[in-house]
């Protein structure tokens, strides 16, 4: 078998006393440089344009009041159109919001005028002589007739009674029938939209 050294502690730190020096030489400018170091080291890849000299920044003068005000001067129209066109805008919205709101309220409006139609042909149906055949009745009789009647018909006819004559009637009557006739008169005689 054959035999290999072993190193000592002084060789084994040899190799990286090497790659140390290596590493100051290289960060150490080259003594053909200029003493104050303003030129850097360019590496220049084979193929590759050559690189252009730094170009120094020339100071720009600051603009003069005068060329603001033209530059305000000259934009002021187009701000202004643009002011004009987001309020235009914003009109838009609006109006087209109201006609909305207004068409809902027509609506409302033809809604109730419908209604009110209703209940005036619906208290003069109930004509006065028939009114006054029914008032001169007996309240059992006039119940059974009432409860064959049409329920709108027979609710006018009852509204345009007496309330007592009318009340003897309805407690003659089944009480279904009563129920759907004063439910008739009840919202007849409201004096508000139904809505």
């Amino acid at each position: 078998m054959p035999m290999t050294r072993s190193l000592s502690p002084t060789d084994r730190r040899q190799p990286a006393r090497i790659l140390l020096a290596a590493a100051i030489l290289a960060a150490v400018p080259l003594s053909g440089g200029t003493a104050r170091g303003e030129e850097k080291v360019r590496q220049v890849l084979p193929g590759a344009p050559a690189a252009e000299a730094p170009q120094q920044l020339a100071r720009v003068k600051a603009p003069d009041q005068s060329e603001i005000e033209r530059f305000c001067s000259n934009i002021a129209d187009a701000a202004r159109d643009r002011r004009y066109a987001l309020q235009a805008e914003e009109l838009k919205q609006l109006q087209a919001g109201i006609d909305q709101r207004m068409k809902a309220l027509d609506e409302k409006k033809a809604e109730y005028e419908t209604w009110l139609k209703r209940r005036e042909v619906f208290l003069a149906r109930a004509e006065d002589g028939v009114v006054q055949i029914y008032a001169g009745m007996k309240p059992d009789a006039a119940a059974e007739r009432l409860a064959i009647v049409n329920a709108d018909l027979a609710a006018a006819i009852l509204m345009k009674l007496d309330s007592r004559k009318a009340g003897v009637i309805l407690n003659e009557m089944d009480q279904k029938a009563a129920a759907t006739l004063t439910g008739i008169m009840a919202s007849a005689a409201r004096r508000v939209d139904p809505s």
